[in-house]
């Protein structure tokens, strides 16, 4: 179900109405001071330590995974998203940082296209959270691998960071900082006790989160959806850290995480000695989020809008107001190499990015030699075969239906035919197999999205006009970015 149709059926809040309703929502007492000693830590640039006197008004916030470099570009879209409508509120932006996160094969791979070739670094990390991963192991490869770019001073400043989450924070302060943006790690040592109380408040009704996700789950079930989020029974919205990080279980008044059992006494000496070892699992994690954070607007992608569209209920359980939804702007980058080919072929940029070789066939139709002439010819014969169903109609009009399926089938069947003749002489035509691959290499890497693949650092490594285009961009919808 499309997000747009989920929000009417729910009745999700959306829309800047709905986002200024929600602004001088208090947050944790101690957020503004636990915030400032950890952007201090990391020397945040003045213009995101300013912006912490806006988290008065309110806060607009997205978040990602800590992905290598800052991760696919989708990350910088939600940011931007964020600090825009932020800015035209008067509010903080704010950029979580899913440092909780143990799915390594998410933030492992770092992409770049480099002389025409997609390059790929991959590193083996342990599962553990992001915010758990030392950086200083990987660090010489990183370096090995960005080159020239490691001895930058926005990229040298992030491979500073001792974790892999500090080094995904650093580089959006090094690249958005100066739009004041705010990161925010959950692990950090100065923001993880703000969740103390959160945590000891779950464990008091450790499955009252779950039923509610179940419950709006049947509602969403009932209307036609597919919830992408459910609790099994006993299954809590909670996982423990100890050598691994596991999903705890609660039946009979003790918890378990499927290797030992503990009380609730238990549980509670490990969240006031280490809050950061008991994290919430995706059902918990938004209101989490904004138990901490002043949260007006939540910035996020159509995925994460199915899975938050499912919460209304643990929001109204914790006494939450559910925060106005927005999608994130989707981006694609055009630098002059893949403007120019577009542009031969009158292509646009996001017909390619969705359709991708199909897309190209059918721009290319103009430009190659005879082509024209053959579609053509096809046409003019499905105009005979139209012609002759008329006449015959007029003899019998019983056959007017199977002449018809008829001419359906032939001109399904002539479009097959057009479409391996344009395989066939792409294949043969040096210039247009050239000219698709390179297309591919920068809109569709490895077959996926750009936004995907390549981080927006790469870009704004390479044109120093990179961040001002992408300030200028929309704040939704899609937009197309054009650089020199």
């Amino acid at each position: 179900m499309e997000p747009a149709l989920l929000a009417r059926l729910l009745d999700l809040p959306q829309g800047r109405p709905a986002l200024r309703a929600r602004l001088r929502r208090q947050g944790h007492p101690q957020l503004l001071e636990a915030l400032r000693a950890y952007l201090k830590r990391l020397s945040a640039p003045k213009e995101a330590l300013a912006a912490l006197e806006r988290l008065g008004v309110g806060a607009v916030v997205a978040g990602q995974q800590a992905g290598l470099l800052g991760g696919p570009a989708l990350s910088f879209y939600k940011a931007h998203t964020a600090l825009a409508l932020a800015e035209e509120v008067g509010a903080a932006g704010i950029f979580w940082v899913a440092s909780q996160d143990h799915d390594v094969e998410e933030v492992r791979h770092l992409h770049l296209l480099r002389g025409e070739e997609v390059q790929t670094l991959s590193l083996s990390l342990p599962s553990l959270p992001a915010g758990r991963i030392p950086l200083a192991p990987y660090r010489e490869a990183l370096v090995g691998f960005l080159g020239s770019w490691a001895k930058e001073a926005r990229v040298a400043y992030a491979l500073e960071g001792r974790t892999l989450s500090e080094f995904f924070a650093r580089l959006l302060l090094a690249f958005l900082g100066e739009r004041g943006l705010l990161p925010f790690d959950p692990m950090a040592e100065e923001l993880s006790p703000l969740f103390q109380e959160a945590l000891e408040r779950e464990l008091a009704d450790p499955l009252a989160s779950a039923e509610a996700i179940n419950r709006e789950a049947a509602r969403i079930r009932a209307l036609g959806g597919r919830p992408p989020l459910g609790r099994k029974p006993g299954a809590t919205n909670l996982f423990l850290e100890t050598d691994a990080r596991r999903l705890l279980f609660y039946h009979g008044g003790v918890f378990s995480d499927g290797v030992r059992s503990y009380t609730r006494k238990e549980l509670l000496e490990v969240v006031r000695a280490d809050p950061s070892r008991l994290t919430p699992a995706a059902g918990l994690r938004p209101i989490f989020q904004d138990l901490i954070l002043p949260t007006g607007g939540f910035v996020v992608g159509p995925n994460e809008f199915r899975y938050v569209a499912e919460l209304s209920q643990v929001y109204a359980l914790y006494g939450l107001p559910m925060p106005a939804l927005f999608l994130r702007v989707q981006g694609v980058v055009l630098e002059p190499p893949a403007a120019r080919i577009l542009r031969r072929y009158g292509l646009d940029p996001w017909a390619f990015v969705d359709r991708g070789e199909e897309a190209f066939l059918q721009a290319a139709r103009g430009v190659m030699e005879g082509f024209r002439e053959v579609e053509g010819e096809m046409a003019r014969l499905l105009q005979e075969v139209e012609a002759l169903a008329e006449r015959a109609k007029a003899l019998e009009p019983t056959l007017d239906r199977p002449f018809r399926r008829y001419r359906a089938r032939l001109q399904g069947e002539g479009e097959r035919l057009l479409k391996k003749l344009l395989r066939a002489r792409l294949q043969k035509d040096a210039t247009l197999l050239h000219h698709l691959e390179r297309l591919k290499r920068h809109l569709r890497p490895l077959g996926l999205p750009q936004e995907r693949v390549y981080p927006f650092a790469m870009y704004a490594l390479r044109h120093g006009d990179a961040l001002r285009t992408l300030r200028e961009a929309p704040l939704e919808g899609r937009a197309v970015l054009v650089l020199e």
